[in-house]
């Protein structure tokens, strides 16, 4: 089980003062009856719950400017909250924590078409980004499976990537800039509309800081031509090391699909009865889609097409039509919300090199026999950003610490093959002890020395990333209070 840190008692006595102090400095924006909090105790990890002390739904930078100078010289501890979709318990509460929430900063704040940008408040979602330039025929690159509802803060304190990052990038390649609020209550700039600031890259130590560094409030954007078109085909096969080792050959010819995702045979039968897509009978099928004006497709897919016949799929099928194009991606657009009528689940995210795909595909093949708990396999291939979904009776007595062993083994596997913890949903609380395995303690120690900078006292989402034991005394400084606190 994940260790829950223990709330400040200090803070928890002054509640009551905290709370109108909250009320004075934003009055309208306050939520602490417990009732109403409990939608906020924990975001889509909701195997762990803990209610805040209060929430607050700010509109603008200076009114969250105003709220974090309050807190910091209470010295009460801010979590900052997107649209609560982190599966790593990124955005998960402490009892003696504020919630400052961004879901009423939606606004769109500037498009530059000429510059391909757009500046927008950092609660946005992720899809209406793109809604806002679609009239112009642009579009915002990084796509999560959750981007109907995830905000764009929430995209860039975990740098989030998607089904299309294999050319396009994650969140970092297509962010320009961002306004600041520190934990004392500055506000910075950072970077900008017109690309690469001049000094330290401050901007690249944000993103997927996962909000221990400060709260983003408003992002710059870079937006992209809509490609003249695209095309994906589905290629099966009768094993998950052979579409692994497809997916290595594919990358090593030089070929740069727009995205190739893989699914296994647990998660094909799932999305078969929740969609009907029409997938085939097989062990694993790959989503390889392209992009480019007609000729340029047909030059990428016979490439493909070529790659793909060495290892002798069960199919190979090509869209001809939208929708066909629809159908081939319903299923994999809907794998998540499938793969629940299976049971409980925990979706990891850990990130490999490509080449490794088949051997990591039969090791977690063997992890999942050798713990009695099935794992299905539905990821981003193209990138080698993998997300076993481990299924598991959250009713039954030690399945989910079984479950979260056998998830810190694929991990380890993950690591051991070259690749890391995370890719795109973050360390959070899901990781967090999981990091030794990655990084040395001088390691660790170097990027605690970065939130000290800046957060002193840390304040903010203060219990994530770093391991309790190696954090411990620095969280310990909250405790210091000045003798005026209320």
């Amino acid at each position: 089980m994940i260790q829950l840190p223990q709330p400040d008692p200090g803070v928890l006595s002054r509640r009551a003062a905290i709370v109108a102090a909250l009320n004075d400095a934003l009055p309208g924006a306050v939520i602490d009856d417990p009732a109403e909090t409990r939608a906020y105790e924990c975001d889509a990890l909701t195997a762990y719950r803990c209610p805040p002390l209060a929430v607050v739904l700010p509109r603008s930078t200076e009114e969250v400017s105003r709220l974090m100078r309050l807190c910091h010289d209470l010295r009460v501890p801010v979590v900052p909250r997107g649209a609560g979709t982190s599966l790593a318990g990124g955005s998960m509460p402490t009892e003696d924590a504020v919630v400052i929430g961004l879901a009423r900063m939606t606004e769109v704040l500037e498009i530059a078409p000429e510059d391909r940008m757009i500046r927008v408040q950092a609660g946005r979602t992720n899809l209406a980004v793109s809604g806002a330039v679609d009239h112009l025929g642009f579009f915002y690159a990084p796509d999560p499976s959750s981007q109907l509802a995830c905000a764009i803060g929430g995209n860039i304190a975990m740098n989030s990537g998607g089904a299309h990052c294999l050319k396009y990038g994650v969140t970092t390649n297509n962010l320009l800039g961002v306004t600041l609020v520190l934990m004392d209550g500055s506000v910075v700039e950072l970077g900008g509309p017109m690309g690469e600031a001049p000094g330290l890259d401050l901007l690249g130590v944000v993103c997927g800081s996962e909000g221990q560094l400060g709260i983003v409030t408003e992002a710059s954007l870079r937006i992209l031509p809509k490609p003249a078109g695209a095309r994906p085909v589905l290629v099966a096969f009768d094993a998950t090391e052979t579409a692994g080792a497809c997916v290595a050959a594919i990358i090593r010819a030089g070929v740069l699909p727009v995205a190739i995702e893989f699914m296994d045979r647990p998660c094909i039968l799932a999305t078969e009865a929740h969609s009907g897509a029409g997938y085939p009978d097989c062990e694993a099928l790959l989503i390889v889609e392209v992009e480019g004006t007609p000729t340029e497709i047909d030059e990428q897919l016979a490439l493909i097409r070529d790659i793909a016949l060495r290892f002798d799929p069960i199919e190979f099928r090509e869209s001809r039509s939208d929708d066909e194009a629809r159908r081939i991606w319903l299923g994999r657009k809907s794998a998540f919300g499938a793969m629940g009528s299976l049971g409980d689940y925990i979706c990891l995210d850990g990130t490999i090199p490509v080449n490794a795909l088949p051997q990591v595909l039969a090791g977690i093949t063997d992890l999942s026999r050798r713990y009695g708990l099935a794992v299905s396999n539905v990821f981003h291939a193209g990138d080698g950003n993998m997300h076993p979904l481990i299924i598991f009776d959250a009713n039954k007595p030690g399945d989910l610490d079984r479950a979260e062993a056998l998830g810190a083994e694929i991990l380890r596997l993950c690591v051991e093959m070259g690749g890391c913890l995370t890719g795109e949903h973050g360390v959070g609380i899901e990781k967090r002890d999981l990091m030794h395995v990655q990084f040395a303690a001088p390691d660790l120690e170097a990027q605690m020395r970065v939130k000290d900078a800046f957060d002193a006292h840390w304040l903010l989402n203060a219990a994530k990333v770093f391991p309790l034991d190696a954090s411990a005394p620095r969280r310990e400084r909250r405790l210091n209070r000045p003798a005026d606190a209320a």
